[in-house]
């Protein structure tokens, strides 16, 4: 009797030989064989679809590209007006030291030609450098190039308070200081001024050079001057020991506070040695009013 079997039937039953087949080549095939191709099938079957990583738009990208080239744009332009203050800064502080050189030039018979020659000079460092520092500061946050203009700022101080004292024997103070200044700000912005940090550290670093100025004066025979520098120099120091404990930057206030002490002690020894030394020689050499060779401690006519 024949079987009638559709096309269902048929598939099914070829499908059926394929897989049997199969199947006994598989077991008939070598070990090592059998072993590749399940470890194949399981790899096929292990693989996963990649997923698809939601990206922001392209506007959002775009934005943030920009904000950071402004970020970019605005550090290289606080870099470069760093590098330009530090060299109106170091202008500064090399003009500003030739007008204490020139101070130091002061003998009896040229101080006022000495002085006038210094106040001169101090006038163009203020109108040429202290001006271009100006410039670059005003509008900007100055506060955070402090670092790169206080040194130049701090030796002007010392050279504008040293020639105020030798005209006039007084402090020049801050304000009076910003008020020199406060005609090259612009009117139309708030004036740059010099801080309370810069001008006290700055008249430390004066003292300094009022003791060369006293030991000159002794050894010129003007001990009346060198007096009254000792007690000037004195009183500075007696009211900045109040003043450092309150200072932020008290490290570098602290070694100034001691090269200060030291400097008011070499001219307080100079005073006393010609006070000491001084009349002793001149009873000796029969001088009552030269008394230039008395700070090296011999007669003038060893």
């Amino acid at each position: 009797m024949e079987i009638a079997f559709g096309s269902a039937s048929r598939q099914m039953l070829y499908s059926w030989a394929s897989l049997h087949l199969h199947r006994q080549f598989f077991l008939m095939a070598p070990k090592s064989h059998r072993i590749r191709q399940l470890a194949d099938s399981t790899m096929q079957g292990a693989v996963k679809k990649p997923r698809s990583i939601a990206t922001e738009s392209a506007p959002t990208s775009s934005s943030m590209k920009d904000s950071f080239s402004r970020y970019a744009e605005y550090l290289n332009q606080f870099n470069d007006k760093r590098e330009r203050v530090v060299k109106a800064s170091r202008d500064i502080t090399i003009n500003s030291k030739k007008v204490i050189f020139q101070v130091h030039r002061i003998s009896k018979n040229n101080k006022d030609e000495v002085l006038q020659k210094a106040e001169k000079d101090l006038s163009a460092v203020k109108d040429q450098y202290i001006a271009r520092l100006v410039n670059e500061l005003q509008g900007a946050d100055f506060w955070k190039l402090r670092r790169a203009y206080s040194p130049g700022v701090q030796e002007y101080v010392e050279a504008a308070t040293l020639c105020k004292f030798c005209t006039s024997g007084t402090l020049l103070n801050l304000e009076e200081i910003n008020s020199l200044l406060l005609p090259l700000s612009d009117p139309s912005l708030e004036p740059l001024q010099i801080n309370i940090l810069d001008y006290i550290l700055g008249l430390a670093d004066l003292t300094g050079e009022l003791m060369r100025l006293a030991i000159g004066r002794i050894s010129d025979g003007e001990i009346e001057y060198a007096e009254k520098i000792c007690r000037f120099v004195r009183e500075i120091y007696r009211e900045l020991t109040l003043l450092a404990p309150k200072m932020d930057e008290s490290w570098d206030m602290k070694s100034k506070m001691d090269v200060m002490l030291q400097s008011v002690m070499k001219i307080e020894n100079a005073c006393f040695s010609v006070h000491v030394r001084g009349s002793e020689y001149t009873s000796l050499s029969g001088m009552e009013e030269d008394t230039s060779y008395a700070l090296l401690g011999v007669s003038e006519f060893d």
